[in-house]
């Protein structure tokens, strides 16, 4: 599971009334329970279980506490972005906005996988507060790995491309 998606879903539940969440997907499955520790403050706990075959029983996990999981998550982030790095040089989002790969919904894409670019072409356009942005490459070479989906929010230094 997406660990964006995940955080959605730990911050959903604690923010609201809902005391347990369970969701299945096909790459698994997560629970996320509410409960209350002596210090009436919100625990979160995860449960993650994937199958394997045969399944004979499930284990029970421990519980983990919020910093768990936010620790969990930023070593997950840091080995992604390990990865991209590996792979060749990335393009970031120099702003938050929305990212959308071509000028108007029904357009070309700007650049896809495979196609060489100069350095200072257009690769996409990040709207940010109704103004669209132009985001040109600052390096020449061949787009390996296109980061972000055509109307996805995106974050200040957010990976977008990689470059080799």
């Amino acid at each position: 599971m997406d660990l964006r998606k995940l955080k959605t879903l730990i911050d959903l539940v604690s923010d609201s009334n809902v005391t347990e969440l369970e969701i299945t997907e096909a790459e698994g499955k997560v629970r996320i329970v509410k409960g209350f520790a002596a210090s009436s403050a919100p625990v979160l706990t995860q449960q993650v279980v994937v199958p394997a075959s045969p399944i004979l029983a499930a284990a029970p996990v421990a519980p983990l506490t919020a910093s768990e999981i936010a620790d969990a998550a930023a070593v997950t982030a840091a080995a992604a972005a390990a990865e991209i790095a590996a792979a060749g040089h990335t393009v970031k989002s120099p702003m938050v906005g929305t990212f959308y790969r071509s000028s108007s919904p029904g357009a070309k894409p700007f650049v896809q996988v495979g196609d060489t670019v100069e350095e200072g072409d257009t690769l996409c356009i990040i709207e940010a507060m109704k103004i669209l942005n132009e985001i040109e490459s600052d390096k020449s070479g061949t787009v390996k790995q296109v980061l972000c989906e055509n109307g996805q929010a995106v974050e200040y230094g957010q990976a977008l491309y990689v470059i080799e």
